[in-house]
């Protein structure tokens, strides 16, 4: 098996997104991976089953924000970090960090909270990334970010 290691938080990029840089947490203890999307809208094309969403990249910041429609996959019951069972939907994703692209599943929702936009499930490292807790920023820092 030929795995790359990872730190606890990453830069990623969602090229067809339209998201060239977004700070990640890498957590092992949640299986799925989840995006901060907000206006989220679901709705139906050539019958299929679409989401429209927005997205605010920048950590800690309402400014910036790029919108989405997306096929959805799936909805599926994820339970947040305060232990609540929410139905959120499923898409897939391509994700880019260093010189890796890979497809993984996202669930979709509300992040205001939280410290990162994205976080990194089990599912999007398996058979991949190795995980170090005590690196950051493996991939290497978009161009003038510290």
């Amino acid at each position: 098996m030929n795995t790359r290691t990872m730190g606890w938080r990453e830069w990623i990029a969602m090229p067809d997104l339209g998201v060239t840089e977004i700070k990640a947490k890498v957590d092992t203890g949640a299986a799925s991976s989840s995006l901060h999307a907000f206006g989220l809208e679901r709705y139906s094309s050539n019958g299929r089953p679409m989401v429209r969403f927005d997205i605010h990249p920048r950590q800690r910041s309402a400014t910036n924000s790029v919108s989405v429609d997306a096929e959805m996959v799936d909805e599926r019951p994820v339970r947040n970090p305060g232990g609540r069972r929410e139905i959120r939907p499923v898409i897939l994703v391509r994700l880019r960090w260093a010189d890796l692209t890979w497809e993984t599943e996202m669930n979709l929702t509300r992040r205001d909270e939280m410290g990162f936009r994205m976080l990194l499930g089990r599912k999007a490292l398996k058979k991949r990334f190795v995980v170090d807790p005590g690196s950051s920023y493996l991939g290497g820092r978009p161009p003038g970010r510290a």
